[in-house]
């Protein structure tokens, strides 16, 4: 018997179909498939079971009867390299909770700040200035004097807010009670 030339093709598609299938085939069939849905050739629970089916398909074999009734579509450029794995559902993040702000430490680090740059500011002038004398001397002093007891009342503000609120004694305005506050009868 001699071989005819569609004997050939035909030989090749049978050796081809017990190949096994690769995500990329998959996914190029799922592509295709999603594209005729799109175009109204496929109604929403053929597109469905042919997508389930194109996923759990093993084999090219598997595959072909997917799309036989479809009109062929141009091939899409797909880059070369490793295949694309398959996309994990990421799970959701629960919101982190905002730390209750602790406005006594805030405001207390920009007073700070404020009186630090304004003495510094100060004594930059000071040092620079061509007329230095007693009294530009005196006023550095004094100021000085004032940021080092603004930085005292401030920084213990800042702690004093900083350890009630780590030992949860914090009574702000409507706040509970402390617990060892007022009288204590004996029973």
């Amino acid at each position: 018997m001699i071989p005819q030339p569609g004997d050939e093709r035909a030989a090749r598609r049978a050796s081809r179909s017990r190949l096994r299938a690769s995500h990329a085939d998959r996914e190029q069939v799922v592509d295709t498939l999603k594209e005729a849905f799109v175009q109204g050739r496929l109604t929403k629970d053929e597109f469905d079971s042919r997508v389930a089916y194109a996923l759990a398909a093993r084999t090219y074999a598997d595959l072909a009867p997917l799309r036989t009734d479809l009109p062929a579509a141009p091939p899409v450029a797909r880059p070369l390299g490793r295949p694309v794995p398959a996309r994990r559902p990421v799970p959701a993040r629960r919101p982190v909770p905002a730390r209750p702000a602790n406005t006594a430490v805030r405001n207390g680090a920009r007073v700070i700040a404020a009186t630090t740059a304004l003495t510094a500011g100060l004594w930059g002038a000071a040092l620079l200035s061509p007329a230095g004398g007693q009294a530009l001397g005196g006023l550095v002093f004094a100021v000085t004097f004032i940021w080092f007891g603004i930085v005292l009342l401030a920084g213990s503000v800042m702690l004093e807010s900083r350890s009630r609120k780590r030992s949860g004694l914090n009574q702000q305005a409507g706040g509970p009670p402390h617990p060892c506050s007022g009288s204590l009868s004996s029973g």
